[in-house]
């Protein structure tokens, strides 16, 4: 072969590459009609039946092998090649959060107090773009499975559709992600410069138990209200005083509910919260931790406790090979110098579970721009560019294509 055919080889293939983002922008009107409509009817975890019911009907429409009622509410769709080859698996998940939506927009959510404020139909809407211009294309070999998951928001679906077999048959040899993050600008990615790609997330209750009373006669009672007080300040001084400064962590009380009546001195606090850490060691250091700041301020006015502590989602463990994939791909797709890499957050992913199956990589895909409010996820006004769509799709299929066809 001479220089002058491998160079146009390389002409030809990058034209092929940026051919995928082409295909992704054709439908873009279709993607954003799709999130629109996801966005205005959110469901909860293993409620999905709705945004099921059309994920399904669609990959059906696209020729594509459907299990519906996966765990549920979860969707699994099956892109064949032609000849055997490795199975990639890419998920979204479906659910919504029960957040009221404070938007003034047209596609403003129509469900009381529930919203899509985590991004959860955009990621949906990708991955079915992202099956659109995949079955397109065609597979000369491999496999591809769309793993549309319900419950990710707290819930266990990565867990149940695990146990469902969403991996198997055929089996899946490496899985892939992304989640849609406001403070990145639409037409960039990042990664995360470590393995661990998030934090862990677990959580816990705690009650408060008392003595209640008079509010005239604090001296005859046990103030639940106040010992639960001493409790949430002395919490916060586990993570500034008995964690390493290099290692991250977070002791969130996220709800706190106790008392009757303002003239009443409350027999009972109840309080939930979450712990988010990177470092495994910490992890299982914090609940022990945890007691005995409990016990001790309990103790000492004379109040009883109960604390239950769930450990919830590990971190993702990203695979640097696949990392690397990623970065080779956001060259193709997105140009060069859109992908950059940046330190692990404490934010939790249920995608975890896989990562501990699996090769797995993770990636944070822009949705933000200079014209709109980034508003971040689980906040009431939450909104993205949806120009930012199909940058999605493409990623996740040249990604799938990519390793499919180097294995």
């Amino acid at each position: 072969m001479t220089l002058q055919n491998i160079r146009g080889d390389i002409v030809d293939q990058l034209i092929e590459e940026d051919q995928l983002l082409i295909e992704a922008k054709n439908i873009q009107e279709k993607l954003i009609e799709w999130r629109r409509d996801f966005h205005q009817h959110p469901e909860l975890g293993f409620e999905e039946v709705r945004t099921s019911t059309i994920v399904a009907n669609y990959m059906e429409t696209l020729g594509l092998e459907v299990q519906r009622e996966v765990a549920g509410t979860g969707v699994i769709a099956l892109l064949e090649g032609d000849r055997p080859g490795p199975t990639v698996g890419l998920r979204a998940d479906m659910d919504a959060l029960p957040i009221q939506d404070l938007k003034d927009t047209p596609y403003k959510s129509i469900i009381e107090g529930k919203m899509h404020a985590c991004g959860h139909d955009a990621h949906t809407t990708i991955l079915m773009g992202a099956a659109t211009i995949l079955t397109k294309q065609g597979l000369g070999k491999g496999n591809i499975k769309f793993i549309f998951q319900p419950a990710e928001e707290g819930r266990g679906g990565a867990t149940a559709m695990i146990e469902a077999g969403c991996l198997e048959n055929p089996k899946v040899d490496i899985m892939a992600g992304l989640h849609v993050n406001t403070g990145i600008d639409t037409g960039h990615i990042t990664v995360t410069r470590d393995r661990v790609g998030c934090g862990s997330a677990d959580f816990f209750d705690i009650e408060i138990k008392g003595s209640g009373g008079h509010a005239a006669h604090p001296h005859q009672t046990v103030d639940a209200i106040t010992v639960a007080s001493e409790v949430i300040s002395a919490l916060q001084q586990i993570v500034s005083r008995q964690v390493a400064p290099n290692d991250a962590a977070v002791v969130t009380v996220g709800t706190i509910e106790g008392g009757s009546a303002s003239n009443v001195i409350a027999p009972s606090v109840k309080m939930s919260g979450t712990v988010r850490t990177l470092n495994p060691d910490v992890r299982h250091e914090i609940p022990q931790k945890m007691e005995q700041v409990i016990s001790g301020v309990t103790s000492a006015f004379g109040a009883k406790y109960e604390f239950n502590y769930e450990y919830k989602f590990p971190s993702i463990l990203n695979d640097y090979e696949l990392r690397s994939l990623v970065e080779e791909v956001a060259d193709i797709v997105l140009g060069e110098g859109h992908c950059t890499r940046e330190k692990s957050g404490l934010g939790g992913e249920d995608f975890a579970f896989y990562s501990e199956k699996v090769p797995s990589i993770f990636f944070r895909l822009g949705v933000g721009n200079e014209y709109m409010t980034r508003y971040p996820g689980h906040h009431p006004m939450f909104d993205i560019d949806e120009k930012a769509l199909p940058y999605g799709s493409a990623m996740l299929a040249r990604f799938a294509l990519q390793y499919i066809n180097s294995n």
